[in-house]
């Protein structure tokens, strides 16, 4: 079933091997159908006949659409998707993966696979360590959090 919002990325040629590098990432993931450029939509695009053109996937029930639509955009850092995970082995796996053939570390928990397309892995109790009530609590995990790339859960649960 088609969900009403569909998040599109846009590559510019690599969307196959993007599709089946983040298919291969995520455990609960399918690919979709896929559309090739025609005669007409190769001449318009300067695109190979017979290229991919879309594909669709799912990675952990949300859908995507992957375009080959040339290189006038790129990637940047105003959009990211956010991994929440349940413990440290979850984190180091995400990041591990999706920094993996030419990603990038980045600060307090961000980082760019190697597509360029900014992730954010997260332990989903960052929320709750970050709205704590405990006196200076969430200034100390702030304080922790700024000097990490990768999360170190237990550290953040210790600041």
């Amino acid at each position: 079933m088609m969900e009403k919002i569909t998040t599109c990325l846009w590559f510019d040629d690599r969307a196959e091997e993007a599709v089946n590098f983040y298919t291969g990432v995520f455990k609960d993931s399918k690919i979709g159908s896929t559309s090739r450029y025609d005669e007409a939509s190769a001449k318009a695009s300067g695109r190979p006949v017979g290229t991919v053109l879309t594909m669709t996937f799912e990675l952990e029930g949300r859908h995507f659409m992957a375009l080959n639509g040339g290189p006038m955009f790129k990637f940047n850092e105003s959009v990211s998707l956010v991994v929440n995970c349940e413990n440290q082995e979850e984190i180091d796996y995400y990041w591990n993966k999706l920094t993996s053939g030419g990603g990038q570390e980045s600060m307090c928990g961000w980082l760019k696979d190697k597509f360029g397309l900014s992730w954010q892995i997260v332990p989903t109790e960052l929320g709750k360590l970050m709205s704590s009530k405990e006196p200076g609590k969430a200034q100390r995990v702030m304080a922790a959090l700024l000097q990490m790339k990768k999360l170190d859960l237990n550290a953040l649960k210790n600041a």
